[in-house]
């Protein structure tokens, strides 16, 4: 906090500092006439009628009274990371798109509309990297229009928790009447620890094309047909990992190709960058490292590709994924959150 030469807290911020970082101190209740004091750290994202709203990196809003202010100051963006890959959320945005591409797309300035037949909201919500080039209101309306033609809910994805992300747009978002829907990090990390990870990778094979055990032991498989497996095929260069299951092939005629496996994975090759979805094994054999073997031998093959550096989004709430990542180096670079429009 900001501490004068005369040992006094003070306000350094003016609604001029609209999005910028900020640091702020309050009281909990300047009504109770009890000093308790919290701290609160992110992107002031407006200052109206008495009001601060900050945006915290996790996307979580806070609105805060000009008379609970104790002190306040601008603060500079969060350190860069120390280890790990160097990246921007510009980069990152571009490259984690690519490897789930839609099924249909169109533009509204910047903004990327994208569709495909409800498969993940990933999928099936606006990625704005930009100016809509229209108002916000008008442009909202024309997104909540689109999707209602396809008979989708609209949402928006937005980010938050980096240099460059879109605190402003979540802030002005909620303003206009979208809610938050669910979060999910995206994490980075060095690909070769993972490469060397030790683990049973010899029982891993990999695959250019679905197949449809790989499919059935995919979570999300139903309904979707073709759109899902157009959006799993997406990508520049893309992998599938399976581990077959202990007594393949299956008893009912089913070939090795089509019985279920133990566990798969998908890795999608851009650049330097490899991304890593769809890690899933089956209850049965969890608790065995096939999980780790189907991501070290998708991270070998995407070093023999030339690639440096990994990615992953995992949903906030999800501890035991997170967990398995911090084990193989990734650390969050930023958050994004699906918003969608209250219903009128």
């Amino acid at each position: 906090m900001e501490i004068t030469g005369a040992g006094r807290l003070e306000v350094r911020i003016t609604p001029h500092d609209v999005g910028k970082r900020v640091s702020i101190r309050r009281l909990t209740d300047p009504a109770a006439g009890v000093e308790k004091f919290t701290d609160t750290i992110g992107v002031l994202t407006s200052w109206d009628k008495g009001v601060l709203l900050i945006t915290r990196k996790t996307g979580e809003s806070v609105h805060i009274p000009e008379s609970a202010l104790v002190a306040g100051k601008v603060v500079p963006p969060a350190p860069a990371r120390r280890r790990g890959p160097a990246a921007n959320f510009a980069e990152l945005a571009r490259v984690t798109a690519r490897a789930w591409q839609p099924v249909e797309s169109d533009r509204l300035g910047d903004w990327q509309l994208r569709a495909s037949a409800g498969f993940t909201r990933r999928a099936n919500s606006v990625l704005p990297l930009g100016d809509p080039g229209l108002p916000l209101p008008e442009a909202l309306a024309r997104v909540r229009g689109w999707y209602e033609e396809r008979g989708l809910p609209a949402y928006i994805q937005a980010s938050t928790g980096a240099a460059g992300t879109q605190e402003r747009l979540c802030a002005d978002l909620e303003a206009h009447g979208w809610q938050r829907e669910v979060s999910a990090l995206v994490r980075i990390g060095a690909l070769t620890p993972i490469a060397d990870q030790v683990a049973p990778v010899e029982r891993v094979r990999l695959a250019r094309d679905l197949d449809e055990g790989w499919l059935r032991r995919y979570q999300r498989t139903g309904r979707y047909g073709d759109a899902m497996r157009k959006v799993l095929s997406s990508g520049p260069s893309v992998w599938f990992a399976s581990v077959p299951a202990p007594d393949e092939p299956s008893a009912d005629g089913r070939t090795a190709e089509d019985a279920v496996p133990a566990a798969i994975g998908r890795c999608v090759v851009d650049g330097r960058w490899a991304g890593f979805m769809a890690v899933e094994t089956a209850p049965e054999h969890r608790r065995q490292g096939l999980g780790t073997a189907v991501m070290t031998a998708l991270a070998q093959r995407a070093l023999e590709e030339g690639a440096s550096a990994a990615w992953l989004q995992v949903e906030a709430d999800n501890a035991g994924a997170r967990a398995l990542y911090d084990g193989m180096g990734f650390a969050t670079h930023h958050s994004y959150h699906h918003f969608r429009p209250q219903a009128l």
